[in-house]
């Protein structure tokens, strides 16, 4: 009798052990599989990503077809993730219904305690699906500059001129400036001397701006003919004259240094003035209507 006991136990336990392999078997297969699909749709974006930045398209497409790809490769992470996770419970026998329930009921909790995050996660959806941002656009955030180096659900990440990155929570977003949407404006002041004949000083600006757009360098930059808008103010010390330049995204820093360069040089060769802020001094009146002199005395030991 104890000997038939002993063979129902072993029996008993092989059978078991072949169950637990065979279910571990089926996990392993389903988390294979899981990782075997992931990459294979990693790759497929990554050379679709290729083939984009190699075709005829232009750079605003681009950048916004690169921006929904990297969102594309982050959903179907967690979808392909998240039904090996649900088949592996349902292998273990474990119901995911009950979970599901469990869940939503704690989602309800959470979501109270995690409003922001939710806030983040939706605002960012919103984001990429109207293209606001994209990967590389130059931008003005919640008071931040920078460059866009990376866009989640969750935050932006942005490189400041100087280097420094700083990450933006998309919910933070409420005003955003894009300063490289299909084309940008350069927009220069050149102030010179009120004494200056200012027409003779705007046809230059103007004939400097046309040379610099008709060189091969920077022709491909500049898309339209450059506005003259005449006087902008009456300064202090000068009278700030306008132009404008219409260039390809991103190039309006570029081409107004350039420019700046080229017209101190045009002005200096012309000895038109570019004036710097002066002072004029007023020792008041007395009260018979006289201003008294300035005394103004020799440093000691100068001759």
């Amino acid at each position: 009798m104890h000997f038939l006991n002993l063979q129902v136990t072993q029996a008993e336990l092989l059978s078991g052990l072949i169950s637990v392999s065979q279910t571990v078997a089926q996990i392993v297969l389903v988390m294979t599989v899981a990782w075997l699909v992931s990459a294979v749709l990693s790759r497929a974006i990554t050379r679709i990503s290729k083939r984009t930045r190699t075709s005829k398209r232009s750079a605003d497409e681009v950048k916004r077809i690169e921006t929904s790809l990297r969102l594309i490769r982050f959903v179907s992470r967690l979808v392909v993730w998240a039904l090996a996770v649900t088949i592996s419970l349902s292998i273990l026998g474990i119901s995911v219904a009950p979970i599901l329930t469990t869940a939503g009921v704690s989602g309800i909790a959470v979501g109270f305690a995690a409003q922001s995050l939710i806030k983040d996660y939706f605002s960012g959806l919103v984001l990429l699906l109207e293209g606001q941002l994209r990967i590389g656009d130059i931008v003005d955030i919640a008071g931040v500059a920078g460059q866009v180096e990376e866009m989640t659900l969750r935050y932006v990440r942005l490189r400041q001129l100087n280097g420094d990155v700083v990450y933006v929570p998309n919910g933070a977003i409420t005003n955003l400036t894009n300063k490289t949407t299909d084309y940008s404006m350069a927009v220069i002041d050149v102030g010179v001397a009120y004494r200056e004949n200012l027409q003779e000083a705007l046809n230059v600006m103007e004939s400097v701006a046309r040379e610099l757009a008709s060189e091969t360098t920077w022709s491909t930059r500049i898309l339209a003919e450059p506005e003259v808008f005449g006087v902008e103010t009456l300064g202090d010390s000068s009278v700030i004259l306008r132009l404008r330049l219409k260039v390809l995204p991103g190039e309006q820093w570029s081409i107004r240094r350039e420019y700046l360069h080229r017209i101190k040089q045009r002005f200096d060769e012309l000895g038109i003035e570019i004036p710097y802020p002066h002072l004029t001094l007023y020792a008041g009146q007395d009260k018979d209507g006289k201003a008294p002199a300035f005394r103004i005395e020799a440093p000691a030991g100068a001759q």
